[in-house]
């Protein structure tokens, strides 16, 4: 972890949950949220966020959505954009995960006018990156998410940076945890280069598989400032087992 940063835990419930489902699993996120040494986010589906935003309101539960459209309104068909989002509830919104740059082609540059527009909405935006299993057995790891960073991060990034490796994520594996720290040890390099102090304090969280078994190990390492947890965060106490793995301060 990073001295001084608090951590945060936040999940991404991706396309998961009738409204019923999404309702109980806010309740029982909720419930457990109080004396927790890391701030809890959740991010459901559009259509459950306003109803989630309000189950949360007042409970020390942030409420972000899973994507936005770059401008702010327009013929978009089928899109959300930022201000909508944000006046629905949300606080933040995840960005370049990898089964958006995959199943929907997004670039870096996609990213990146994803990231200003959600800033813009006053949104802070979660951008991840991480790299594939065939960029990892080349040695690419390390420059693919240099890369991603430079890309998809636009000036004056105020947000929240996860590292999720493809291969990891929703498949039970995870790098080991001298690869996790490389890599968060590479981000925070490039953040505090781009961004000076403020690349120093800001969180970056680590995806892909994260669990209550694992989570006290990973959340140890340097520059692990929290977790971007996937399926885990569909049951509410494996998400608050996970957040309870986050040392007191």
């Amino acid at each position: 972890m990073t001295p001084g940063v608090r951590p945060l835990i936040a999940g991404n419930w991706k396309m998961h949950g009738t409204l019923r489902e999404a309702a109980a699993l806010a309740e029982g996120v909720r419930a457990g949220a109080a004396g927790l040494a890391a701030d809890l986010l959740v991010c459901p589906p559009f259509v459950h966020v306003q109803v989630v935003a309000a189950a949360m309101l007042g409970q020390g539960v942030a409420v972000g959505a899973q994507d936005c459209h770059p401008a702010p309104k327009g013929a978009h068909t089928g899109d959300v954009s930022a201000p909508m989002l944000r006046d629905l509830g949300a606080t933040h919104v995840i960005l370049g995960h990898s089964e958006r740059r995959a199943d929907h082609a997004e670039a870096d540059a996609t990213v990146r006018a994803k990231a200003a527009a959600a800033a813009a909405a006053g949104l802070v935006p979660v951008v991840c990156v991480g790299e594939t299993e065939a960029q990892r057995l080349a040695g690419e790891a390390e420059a693919v998410v240099t890369a991603q960073l430079a890309g998809s991060l636009p000036d004056g990034f105020a947000g929240i940076v996860a590292y999720e490796p493809v291969w990891a994520i929703g498949t039970g594996r995870t790098p080991t945890e001298a690869d996790i720290a490389q890599i968060h040890a590479t981000i925070r390099g490039v953040l505090a280069a781009r961004f000076g102090a403020a690349g120093q304090a800001m969180r970056v969280l680590y995806g892909g598989s994260m669990k209550p078994g694992n989570a006290a190990a990973i959340l140890a390492l340097p520059n692990v400032d929290g977790g971007l947890v996937g399926g885990a965060s569909l049951v509410a106490a494996d998400f608050l087992a996970i957040a309870r793995a986050v040392p007191a301060a």
